[in-house]
């Protein structure tokens, strides 16, 4: 099974960004993994135009592919490492083809979106930047990982 992450826009801090470099070569040891980067409205406009905008980007990309797509969002259903692990493993065993999971721009997801992709996932009820949720999530992907191989990473 691959996995994909989906981020709108690039990554504007060096720190952030060797971070999320470091825990993908991690990942890519044990599964086929991804990072797509859909451009990012640089345009002055209405949030919610905005948020149209970057929707229409996200929904054409993920039109007519095979994949189980989850919405990073705070309004989503939180897990505990050990459960979003027992996720991953639930999808390895089903042999899904492909797992995405989507981070959207700095103002979240348009309507369409949330119509589009009904399962979210939140990692806490407070709000992160949406630079600053990549690399979280690309240590829970890696923890994850280490506690279905059993690599000693997680402490529990």
């Amino acid at each position: 099974m691959k996995i994909e992450l989906i981020v709108i826009g690039k990554t504007n801090f060096n720190f952030i960004e060797a971070g999320i470099q470091e825990y993908k070569n991690r990942i890519k040891h044990y599964i086929p993994f991804e990072i797509i980067v859909l451009p990012d409205v640089k345009q002055k406009m209405p949030i919610q135009k905005l948020k149209e905008k970057e929707a229409e980007f996200l929904l054409d990309y993920i039109q007519n592919k095979d994949v189980i797509y989850s919405l990073l969002d705070d309004k989503g259903k939180e897990y505990t490492s050990l459960d979003f692990s027992d996720l991953l493993q639930d999808n390895f065993n089903y042999s899904r083809k492909s797992l995405g999971f989507i981070i959207g721009g700095a103002y979240g997801f348009s309507q369409d979106v949330y119509s589009a992709i009904p399962k979210k996932i939140s990692f806490s009820k407070m709000t992160f930047s949406h630079q600053l949720i990549r690399l979280l999530f690309m240590e829970q992907l890696y923890r994850a990982i280490s506690i279905i191989h059993k690599i000693p990473y997680h402490h529990e």
